[in-house]
């Protein structure tokens, strides 16, 4: 079996793709939650790895059901390491679109009126 390196590319890009869309979605439902009742006293970052940790494998068990793949126990164990980048990727990305949108001439303008 050989694989080129097109192959290879393609591969890393359905990966990064697959990280960066699963980092936005853990962000976006971090950032809707995080307020509520009973998750307003845990920090933020805790919320983020625990939604990233449930998020992964049930991406990778859709995933295996919609293309029909088995299962297997190394799929799961992998989506929990995936889990810990997509966590670090959806909690650093967004306190640097935070960081940038306090550095904008428009956020000054909001607070000047």
């Amino acid at each position: 079996m050989t694989i080129n390196i097109e192959t290879i590319m393609q591969l890393v890009t359905y990966l990064l793709f697959a990280i960066g869309g699963l980092a936005f979605v853990s962000s976006l439902i971090v950032q809707t939650i995080k307020e509520m009742p009973l998750l307003v006293k845990i920090p933020t970052n805790v919320v983020a790895l625990v939604i990233s940790l449930i998020l992964c494998p049930v991406a990778v068990v859709i995933l295996c059901q919609y293309f029909k793949i088995v299962i297997e126990w190394y799929y799961i164990f992998a989506s929990f390491i995936a889990a810990f980048i997509v966590y670090l990727v959806s909690t650093g990305g967004w306190e640097r679109v935070a960081e940038m949108w306090k550095r904008t001439k428009y956020n000054k303008q909001i607070k000047g009126n």
